[in-house]
C-alpha cells in the first residue's frame, strides 16, 4: 500500500468516526425532545402506541410525533412493531430515559445539556474572540433547571446513604444537631435532604444567583422544612455568615470565580473541629489523561458553562477539569486546611473529599 493510499484510509476511518459522532448528536437532539415533552415517561407509564394514539395521550401534534417516533426507532431508542404499527420503549430503557432522579437517568445529564446551551452559542463564540466570559444570567432558567435535574440523583441516592457513612465525624455532628452551610446551594436539594435526614440541624444555603434562592425557598416550604432552613443571596467567597460545624459544596468549587478565596472563607467559617464536605469533578491531574469519552463530555460541559461563567466574573476559570485531586490538595493546604481525605467512592463523575482544619 502506498503512503498516499494509507493516508486516505486514515482519513476515511476518521470520517467514519465524525459521522458516528454526528449520528449520536442527532439521536441526542431527538431524545431531548422526548425528554422535555414527557414522551419517554408516557411510554413507560402507558405502553406502546401509534403516532395517533400517542397524540391522543399527550395532546401533541401527530405529524411531529410521527417524525419523532420514526427517528427514535432509527436510533434504536424505540422499537417499531410492523404487526400492529405501534412503537414501544423496552422496559430496560426506562431507568435511563424515564425514571427522573434515578441513578441511571440520563435525561438531564445528556439531553438537557446538549440542547439548552444552544441559546448561548453565539455569546460563547464572541467570548472566544474577546477573552471575556458569558454571564450566568444569560443562560436562563432552563439551564438552571437542567443542573438541578442532573445533580438530583446525588442527593436522592448518594449523600445520606453512601457518602456520609464514609465520614463518621461529619455524620456524628449532623446527628447531634450541627450548624450546616451549603455554599452554592442552587435550588436547595442538598439542604432539604439534610434537613429531612437530620431534623436537629440548623441549615443555611448560600447562592449568588437570586432565582435559585427563590426556588430553594419554595422547595423547602413544599418539603415541610421551611422552618428549619434558610437561603441567602450571598457570595461565599466574601465570607460565611457565621461559624459552622459542617460546610458543603457540591460541584461548585471549580466553577467559582475565586476558588482560593472560597476555600479560605470556608476554612475561616468552619468550627475548629468541624468538617468540610467537597464534591467535585473526577478528573485526572494531566489533561492528556482525560482523553476518551468521559473527558470529551467534561471538556464539552466546561466550554458550554463552567469556564465562561467563571471568566464572566473575572475569575480563575478553572474549567470542569480544573480541580483534580492534586490541585484541590494544593489549594486547600494554602487556605489553611490540614487534612484532605478523598473518600473511596466509585463514581465516574464525582470525587468526594472530607477536609478538616
Amino acid at each position: 500500500m502506498t503512503l498516499e493510499a494509507d493516508g486516505r484510509g486514515a482519513a476515511e476511518d476518521f470520517m467514519e468516526k465524525v459521522f458516528g459522532d454526528y449520528v449520536g448528536a442527532n439521536a441526542i437532539f431527538m431524545a431531548a425532545i422526548g425528554d422535555r415533552l414527557g414522551l419517554f415517561k408516557d411510554f413507560a407509564s402507558n405502553g406502546p402506541a401509534t403516532s395517533a394514539e400517542l397524540a391522543a395521550r399527550t395532546g401533541l401534534a401527530e405529524r411531529y410525533l410521527r417524525e419523532w417516533l420514526d427517528g427514535m426507532a432509527a436510533a434504536e431508542y424505540l422499537i417499531f412493531d410492523e404487526a400492529d404499527g405501534r412503537y414501544s420503549m423496552p422496559e430496560a430503557y426506562a431507568p435511563v430515559l424515564a425514571e427522573e432522579s434515578g441513578m441511571m437517568f440520563l435525561g438531564a445529564a445528556f439531553f438537557d445539556y446538549s440542547t439548552n446551551y444552544g441559546e448561548t452559542f453565539h455569546a460563547l463564540l464572541e467570548a472566544f474572540r474577546s477573552g471575556d466570559g458569558v454571564p450566568q444570567e444569560l443562560y436562563g432558567q432552563e439551564v438552571a433547571e437542567s443542573i438541578e435535574r442532573f445533580t438530583a440523583p446525588w442527593f436522592e441516592h448518594q449523600l445520606v446513604p453512601v457518602w456520609l457513612p464514609l465520614m463518621p465525624e461529619a455524620r456524628a455532628r449532623l446527628e447531634a444537631g450541627a450548624r450546616v452551610c451549603d455554599v452554592g446551594c442552587g435550588q436547595g436539594r442538598a439542604v432539604i435532604k439534610l434537613a429531612q435526614a437530620f431534623p436537629e440541624c440548623e441549615l443555611v444555603g448560600l447562592d449568588r444567583y437570586e432565582p435559585a434562592i427563590q426556588a430553594a425557598t419554595e422547595h423547602a416550604r413544599a418539603a415541610g422544612v421551611g422552618d428549619r432552613v434558610r437561603f441567602e443571596l450571598h457570595d461565599g467567597a466574601a465570607g460565611l455568615p457565621g461559624r459552622f460545624d459542617v460546610v458543603t459544596t457540591f460541584d461548585v468549587l471549580h466553577d467559582s470565580a475565586d476558588p482560593a478565596g472560597l476555600l479560605a472563607a470556608i476554612h475561616d467559617g468552619l468550627d475548629p473541629e468541624g468538617r468540610y464536605v467537597c464534591v467535585d469533578i473526577n478528573c485526572a491531574d494531566r489533561s492528556q489523561d482525560n482523553v476518551g469519552p468521559m473527558g470529551t463530555v467534561l471538556y464539552g460541559l466546561s466550554l458550554a458553562y463552567c469556564l465562561p461563567v467563571s471568566l464572566a466574573r473575572g475569575g480563575a476559570g478553572l474549567g470542569t477539569c480544573g480541580l483534580p485531586e492534586g490541585r484541590l490538595r494544593e489549594m486547600a493546604l494554602a487556605a489553611g486546611f490540614s487534612q484532605v481525605r478523598r473518600l473511596p467512592v466509585d463514581d465516574p463523575f464525582n470525587n468526594v473529599y472530607e477536609l478538616s482544619r
